[in-house]
């Protein structure tokens, strides 16, 4: 190439390597367009790039050959290339020695970091980057298995850990992978391919080279693996190499296929650059007039208008090699190499280079390109069709909007277009099929005569086939159904050749180490027992002492004589019904209380005693026999439990005597034990797991109850639609009976009027003492002896006296004395009353008004039957 001259100064040549594969002609193209068109633009700057180029041959030694040749010998400042990630590997070690910048437009693999030498910049992005955007992908569509297939060298391993992680980060994992060499027959391919058929993942994420993926998808779609239920994902480099220049027949075999390639935002420049090229491409290649513009030339065109800014900003002093201190007879080229006077200057100029390219914004970070935005393609009919995006800030969006940078990170299916996946169909696939050569799970099934609700195997002798079913087995069935993986299963029978049960519980856990599985708990856990339940009352003679406890009874009593008390010491001085002698005064007062208590229409014992005397006298009160284990211990009853069960090993932990435990096979053996007794050859209780219970009073509910407590096991299995399964084979859940409620009791207990009695009480003693505190200070002249020297028993004595006797200033005393005097005698009631009801009649004065005789020498008293409508009238008429 030759050297554009300046007449006002003098121009620099600058020696710049370039090892490429000759053949990848459109990165060699783009680079000689870059720096025509930079130079047209910068034609004031002193330095210019001499390109030096050499063909690395597609071979890892060619590359390393012609990049030791390039710094050896024509003593190049710089070295754009080499082509693959293979190639860069050595070369990038060769720059590190000789400190020469070796800038990679197309080595894309995650191993080629900065980190392992400071003088290689990776002008792109790295494959790291992408495995982001797969792994959203995988996420969004619900599959949670994926099966990588790549290329057996560095660039199709070094990306492999980082998808994992990915992957894995998302809640999906890599069951296995396929490698496939580039040198693999068509017929290792399918052999390949066979074997992934035969495993239940059909998610695949490919990432090879064109030439190998070309062949890969044509023998797939050959065996059928390219049709429905099948889900293909092809990273950056394999979609971006089928699409920028799409080959019918290729495309046709990977219809349906989901890509992602780097995003490069359309601009004027791009369009018009896209139109240059091709023009001179075509002029330059007219044999070659299928190619396209693709990512690596823009990358190409970009990374070497980079270069040059940075040589420029290096300065053009110090473009010479120090050579190597060598001794004589030294014979290798690697000995001999030099090192560069102005790569360290390069190396800053390069590190702090940024402007706006081609591809975007361009500048380096750590010694690459930031991670770019992914577009997401769906190859359909002749090539790809766009359906969204993926960026690191906004995760999968339908439309690329540059101005928003929150942080979504949307990972719903819904942000992109709909996809039609292989098979031409929209539905999406699970991700998974059921297997032809996996191992099965194995899962062991207890045989056993009874409770066939839970699990039943028959065997049907004329197919020699066995057949398991009843609740367990619909659960599982049901769990394996609805997880988004194949699992396969098959159910093996704990049984003896002639079909009985080969052990018992504990001998079907042990095996275990015969690598049989178990589930995890899907029903209540527990063992519980069982016992009859009968009539607590036997309607003897006493049954209208139940309604209320012992302790209610004894407090009404204790109320009844304190209220009867605090009466009488209330009415006796001043109302005649409480007078008389101390029987007739003690029958008076408790009789008040009595009919106070008992006929009271708004007394609340009085209704609550009748409702609880009807309810035990009409209702069967059902109880359980027995409440405790240690009551059936200690009374040595016999108890039940289900034959082979591990509730035997907790039975004789309790402390049961061995002798006194009895073993059944059905609900209905056990239920005939129960028939016979304890002391008849049956049983008084029976534990067993708390499923095995309920179906058990399930069938018989009117005649046993569960009681508590319930010793906690590990129960059964897992699974969903557990009601629908539940009602099919034990009906409904209120069908089993609540312990809680079949043994409450009828009896009104003393809590339950606590608030009554402490308020009656308190108003009682409070009136009480307010009337003795009242009673003394009246009386307090009275009460004080005349004798200063009484004794103190002659001192309660005269209390006593005093208050027993009439107070003659009350009002009652008073009002009959009047009426004494007027010879009028009011009629009495029934039922004594307190003097605050008594009546205080007025008559007019004379004898000769009313026709009586008021003498006090009367003897005997005349009573007069007062009609109050007839005195109410004759006040109305004065």
């Amino acid at each position: 190439m030759g050297v554009a001259q300046n007449t006002k100064s003098t121009i620099f040549p600058v020696n710049v390597g370039l090892v490429l594969d000759l053949d990848a002609d459109v990165s060699l193209s783009c680079i000689n367009m870059a720096l025509s068109d930079f130079y047209a633009a910068h034609g004031d700057y002193k330095t210019r790039l001499v390109l030096t180029t050499r063909d690395s041959k597609k071979d890892v030694v060619g590359a390393a050959a012609a990049a030791l040749d390039l710094i050896k010998n024509m003593e190049v400042q710089a070295i754009l290339g080499p082509t693959t990630s293979m190639q860069a590997n050595f070369v990038i070690d060769l720059g590190e020695k000789a400190q020469v910048p070796i800038i990679s437009f197309s080595a894309t693999s995650p191993s080629l970091t900065s980190i392992r030498s400071s003088y290689f910049f990776r002008a792109m992005h790295n494959d790291s980057t992408q495995v982001n955007a797969i792994s959203a992908l995988v996420q969004a569509f619900g599959w949670r298995e994926a099966v990588p297939i790549y290329i057996d060298n560095e660039y199709g391993e070094a990306i492999i850990p980082y998808l994992t992680d990915a992957l894995q980060a998302v809640d999906a994992r890599v069951p296995y992978r396929t490698v496939i060499s580039s040198s693999a027959t068509d017929d290792q391919i399918v052999e390949e391919l066979y074997k992934l058929m035969t495993m239940q993942t059909r998610v695949f994420i490919v990432h090879m080279y064109r030439s190998l993926g070309t062949r890969l998808f044509a023998k797939a779609e050959e065996i059928g693996m390219m049709s429905e239920g099948y889900v293909w994902l092809m990273t950056d480099g394999l979609t971006t190499d089928f699409l920028t220049s799409p080959n019918p027949p290729v495309i046709d075999t990977i219809q349906g296929v989901l890509g992602i390639k780097p995003y490069v935002p359309r601009t004027k420049e791009l369009e018009s650059f896209r139109v240059r090229w091709k023009r001179k491409f075509l002029r330059d290649n007219p044999n070659h007039i299928d190619a396209d513009l693709n990512i690596d030339g823009l990358w190409a065109y970009d990374a070497t208008t980079a270069l040059a800014m940075a040589v420029e900003k290096a300065g053009t002093t110090n473009f010479g090699f120090q050579k190597a201190n060598v001794s004589s007879n030294s014979s290798t080229d690697l000995a001999t190499l030099g090192i560069s006077l102005n790569g360290p200057h390069l190396l800053e100029a390069i590190s702090n280079t940024s402007f706006k390219g081609l591809t975007g914004d361009y500048h380096f970070v750590d010694g690459q390109l930031p991670s770019p935005a992914f577009q997401i393609v769906n190859v359909n009919g002749n090539g790809g069709r766009e359906i969204g995006f993926w960026t690191s800030t906004e995760g999968i969006v339908r439309k690329l909007n540059p101005r928003i940078n929150k942080l979504r990170n949307s990972t719903s299916a819904s942000g992109i277009s709909t996809v039609i996946f292989p098979g031409d169909t929209t539905f999406v696939p699970k991700g998974w099929e059921t297997p032809t050569n996996e191992k099965k799970l194995k899962i062991g099934v207890p045989v056993k005569d009874g409770f066939i609700e839970f699990v039943a195997v028959t065997k049907d002798p004329s197919s020699n086939t066995t057949k398991f079913t009843g609740y367990c087995i619909d659960v599982f069935d049901a769990v394996v159904k609805a997880l988004p993986y194949a699992l396969p299963y098959e159910y093996i029978p704990f049984a003896k050749p002639d079909g009985k049960a080969a052990g018992t519980s504990n001998d079907l856990v042990y095996q275990v180490y015969s690598k049989v599985d178990y589930t995890l708990p899907f029903t209540e856990s527990g063992v519980s027992m069982i016992v009859p339940i009968a009539d607590k009352n036997s309607k003897n003679a006493w049954v209208f002492m139940k309604p209320l406890t012992w302790d209610l009874w004894v407090s009404s009593f204790c109320f009844f004589v304190f209220i009867g008390f605090v009466v009488w010491v209330l009415e006796h001085r001043v109302n005649e019904d409480f007078r008389g002698s101390a029987s007739d005064q003690a029958g008076t007062s408790f009789w008040f209380s009595f009919s106070t208590m008992v006929f009271a229409q708004r007394n609340l014992p009085s209704p609550s005693y009748t409702a609880s005397l009807t309810s035990l006298l009409t209702v069967q009160q059902l109880q359980p026999t027995v409440t405790d284990v240690q009551e059936l211990i200690k009374n040595g009853e016999y108890v039940g439990y289900l034959k082979g069960s591990f509730v035997l090993g907790i039975l004789l932990g309790l402390g049961f005597d061995k002798s006194k435990l009895v073993e059944y096979n059905s609900p209905e053996e056990c239920h005939n034990l129960f028939s016979k007794g304890s002391r008849n050859g049956g049983i008084a209780a029976a534990l067993d797991e708390v499923p095995y219970m309920k179906l058990f009073l399930s069938r018989y509910r009117s005649k046993y109850t569960m009681i508590d407590p319930t010793f906690k096991t590990g129960g059964f299995g897992f699974g969903e639609k557990m009601k629908q399964i539940e009602d099919a084979w034990f009906g409904k859940k209120s069908s089993f009976p609540d312990s809680s409620t079949s043994v409450s009791s009828d009896s009104l207990s003393l809590d339950s009027f606590l608030g009554l009695f402490l308020i009656a009480g308190l108003a009682a003693f409070s009136a009480l003492i307010i009337f003795v505190v009242m009673f003394v200070y009246r009386e307090r002249r009275a009460l004080r002896p005349s004798d200063s020297t009484a004794s103190i028993w002659s001192r309660i004595k005269n209390f006593f006296t005093i208050f027993n006797q009439r107070d003659m200033t009350s009002r009652t005393f008073r009002q009959s004395e009047r009426n004494d005097r007027n010879g009028i005698s009011l009629p009495t009631t029934s039922v004594p009353s307190p003097s605050s009801f008594s009546v205080h009649t007025e008559f007019p004065a004379g004898p000769s008004s009313a026709g009586y005789d008021f003498s006090p020498r009367m003897q005997a008293r005349q009573e007069v039957v007062i009609d109050i409508d007839q005195l109410t009238d004759r006040n109305q008429e004065r």
